[in-house]
């Protein structure tokens, strides 16, 4: 074979070499706070003055008096011809609130959730234990959320 021959042989493995190595994926730069979300179900909100959220996990436990904010929904908007997709945010009549905890796991948390009404009467001590969620929304390769959320309604906690 000659150089040319040598050349040719050369450039085809080299163009075919990246296929052998696996794609780099970009990851979100996006941060997660440990913490467990409390949603107030709509046909509550009126009941609800002020809440208190006691979290405990593996021995450690968290109390704060949430700071609530209006829930909303995403509203897809679509997408124009070109791919270009949007959505916006509308109100959805829920409360947020948000307890943020030093660390968080798969193990169990036992949450208890108090408070008053718009009148300062004691609403009623709601207690749920449950598991949190893991999941890789970005793929494996960018490692694991765990997310922990509860729904608060007259009935009581739940999961979300």
């Amino acid at each position: 074979m000659g150089r040319i021959g040598v050349a040719l042989t050369l450039a085809g493995t080299a163009a075919l070499l990246p296929g052998c190595y696996p794609e780099a994926v970009a990851c979100p730069a996006i941060g997660h706070v440990a913490g467990v979300s409390l949603t107030v179900s709509a046909g509550y909100v009126r009941d609800v003055g002020s809440l208190r959220l006691r979290a405990c996990q593996d021995g450690t436990c968290t109390d704060k008096e949430l700071v609530l904010h209006p829930g909303s929904v995403a509203v897809d908007q679509g997408c124009s011809p070109e791919g270009v997709c949007s959505a916006t945010s509308s109100p959805d009549g829920t409360l947020q609130g948000f307890l943020e905890m030093p660390s968080i796991s798969e193990s169990a948390i036992e949450a208890t959730v108090s408070g008053t009404s718009p009148a300062g009467i004691a609403l009623p001590v709601r207690t749920l234990t449950f598991t949190p969620k893991g999941d890789y929304p970005y793929g494996e390769q960018c490692g694991r959320v765990i997310s922990a959320g509860v729904v608060l309604d007259a009935g009581g906690l739940s999961q979300t």
